[in-house]
């Protein structure tokens, strides 16, 4: 959160304009870099009118936890009001929505969304929005988790009147989600004192803020359940969004024989996957013909073990892309792109026989499957020559043939701990944008270690292991990996480093000497032990991750440096340009360094690359011991993890 303290004491900081400052400092401590203009209005404009109905209804004593950051991703909800309950006495919480806008209405199709004056996409009604708040945090705060019933929602519209928004009253109002106006203010002042009294909120807050973060439901290992039988995640404001756009589409397809493309786009760690398999399962649900697809062979096999454990026709829901060279136009009524980032020029390749030799591009094939085809994906995960998925492509593929393409972008990520500081500390690390390498600063989300050696890492991450979290080690693509391994014989260790080594993870569907097959490396904890490349890392996560950079990216002078001729990867050939090896070494351990949800360990096999990962970790000469045996950054004994693609 940016700011604590009394209802009182939060009036008369706004009265004399220094809460804005402390906010903006706080801002910028946590997110790296200053708030929005429009954002530090909405606060000077919002929270004085929330702390003057909470001191008007006589609760000075509540305390008002500001831009209150949800457990484990990037979303804050605008305020948590802590205190307690007027009848029980027990801790009583009320999350609030503040909305500056004067007027507002249900959308057409959907009265879940609604249409603001200038704004060119629907956006999620604020109820639905709190909503979504207060059960993402009964999910993953323990101080909650047992106690539903102390948690409300409200939306506050305080700039608003009954003739300006009164369709937005038409959605479902329940504990959890409930709407006022500034038009009638007194009814909200009422409702806060049926849920808060007039004592001190700080035991309550501090009971929230202690909380431990629970772990979420793991993305594979709910898939089953997902698919099969209900909701399993809380999808909050985009992913609210983008999850109901493609449901009006479907909608709007059965209704008038319609067609239209859906494109959800996002960075690493924004829920596309979760997004995927809740649209999957109510599709699943309702009887719509629906179909997953990646270009990911790991992904796929590892949804076809967990989703498809039980039900054959569960498992045949999960396609490749290359699945639909054949298949017959408008077939399918939904078509789920994940990963929509890997899709190729081409689906043929040395072994598709001639017949199915059409020359169409993937994207036109995969449109052309389904009435409303959707597209997950994040641009900047290409990793290997001839990936093609991008938003011009796909929008060009539609346009070509005159079909409506809406494009949802998502903002919050659920990576990382929903650290956008450390996301940003990498992107910067790694030159994927400007401005250079800056020192990361703890910000209490996720942890940032550098080892001295490869056995130093990999006896952090087993002893994190014995705490009951996952981890996973991984490595830049430098050392040669053997590939077939005679029956019998054990995975050779080819990553070798020093007195170091260990083997890659297994090569192709069976497992060998007890090793997972590539596909389950990220999943099985049998996985650990051996080093996985980015082609088994990309799409899953673990509680900490280790990375190891090899040879092929130096830090010299004041610089990256990439050497194409230290990667074993197979996938470069000679006539790949070096601008575009450069720029797929630098993708790769951006993959890499953001597979952890707790915290990331760094190890480099070049001693200068070594000293200047530990200058930018801010770890001085001397302190790395002490801070590498420091606990994890949650509470001990609780593997957290979070609302992405998640594993054991």
């Amino acid at each position: 959160m940016l700011f604590r303290d009394s209802a009182a004491a939060v009036s008369a900081e706004c009265l004399s304009g220094a809460l804005f400052f402390r906010l903006t400092e706080q801002f910028v401590h946590v997110h790296g870099h200053r708030p929005g203009a429009s954002e530090v209005r909405s606060w000077e404009r919002s929270i004085p009118v929330l702390a003057s109905a909470l001191n008007d209804a006589g609760l000075g004593q509540v305390e008002m936890l500001l831009e209150y950051g949800l457990p484990l991703n990037s979303k804050r909800a605008d305020a948590v009001l802590a205190g307690v309950h007027p009848e029980t006495g027990l801790p009583s919480y009320v999350v609030v929505e503040l909305k500056q806008w004067s007027s507002a209405e249900p959308d057409d199709d959907d009265p879940s969304l609604c249409r603001l004056d200038g704004y060119s996409r629907a956006v999620l009604n604020p109820v639905h929005q709190v909503r979504g708040y207060c059960a993402y945090l009964i999910s993953f705060n323990g101080a909650l988790a047992a106690h539903p019933e102390r948690v409300s929602g409200a939306a506050y519209l305080h700039n608003a009147t009954e003739f300006g928004v009164s369709g937005l009253f038409e959605v479902e109002q329940d504990q959890h989600g409930q709407l006022f106006i500034g038009a009638r203010r007194g009814e909200f002042i009422d409702f806060l004192r049926t849920r808060l009294g007039p004592e001190s909120g700080a035991s309550a807050a501090d009971e929230l803020v202690n909380g431990k973060i629970g772990p979420s439901k793991q993305l594979m290992a709910v898939a089953a359940q997902e698919v099969r039988e209900r909701e399993q995640f809380v999808l909050l404001d985009e992913q609210q969004i983008a999850y109901r756009t493609v449901l009006n589409a479907v909608r709007r397809a059965q209704r008038s024989d319609h067609k239209e493309v859906v494109i959800v786009t996002g960075g690493p760690g924004t829920g596309k996957s979760v997004i995927a398999l809740s649209l999957l399962g109510e599709l699943y649900r309702q009887g719509v013909t629906a179909l997953h697809a990646t270009g990911s062979s790991s992904f796929t096999t590892t949804m076809r073990k967990v989703a498809g454990s039980r039900k054959r026709e569960v498992k045949d829901l999960f396609k490749y892309f290359n699945s639909f060279m054949t298949a017959e136009r408008n077939n399918l009524d939904v078509l789920i792109c994940d990963e929509a980032h890997r899709i190729r020029e081409t689906s043929a390749n040395r072994y598709t026989p001639a017949s199915n030799r059409t020359g169409k591009p993937q994207v036109e094939e995969l449109i052309d499957a389904a009435r409303v085809p959707v597209f997950l994906l994040d641009e900047h995960q290409v990793v290997r020559p001839g990936e093609m998925g991008t938003v011009a492509e796909i929008e060009a593929a539609a346009a070509k043939k005159d079909l409506r393409c809406q494009v949802v972008p998502l903002d919050s990520q659920f990576r990382c701990g929903g650290s956008d500081a450390y996301l940003r500390w990498v992107v910067r690390l790694l030159g994927l944008e400007p401005g250079g390498p800056v020192t990361w600063e703890p910000d209490g989300k996720m942890r940032l270690l550098v080892a001295d050696s490869p056995q130093e890492m990999e006896a952090f991450l087993d002893s994190r292991r014995a705490q009951g979290y996952s981890a996973r080690m991984s490595a830049g693509y430098c050392w040669k990996w053997t590939k077939k391994i005679p029956p019998g014989q054990a995975l050779p260790a080819d990553v070798v480093i020093g007195e170091w080594a260990r083997p890659w993870n297994v090569y192709g569907e069976r497992a060998v000497g007890g090793a997972p097959p590539a596909a389950l490396w990220a999943t099985d904890p049998a996985g650990f032990g051996q080093v996985g490349c980015v082609y088994t890392a990309q799409g899953f996560e673990y509680d900490w991750s280790g990375v190891i950079i090899g040879p092929d990216l130096v830090w010299r002078d004041d610089h990256w440096v990439t050497d194409r001729t230290a990667s074993k990867d197979p996938v470069f050939k000679k006539s790949t340009p070096d601008a575009d090896v450069d720029r797929l070494i630098r993708n790769t351990y951006k993959v890499l360094l953001t597979r952890g949800m707790l915290g990331t360990v760094v190890f480099s096999t070049d001693p200068e690359t070594r000293a200047k990962l530990r200058e930018l970790a801010g770890v001085p000469e001397g302190q790395y011991e002490e801070s590498l045996a420091r606990g994890p950054a949650v509470s001990e004994g609780v593997a957290a993890q979070g609302s992405g693609t998640r594993h054991p």
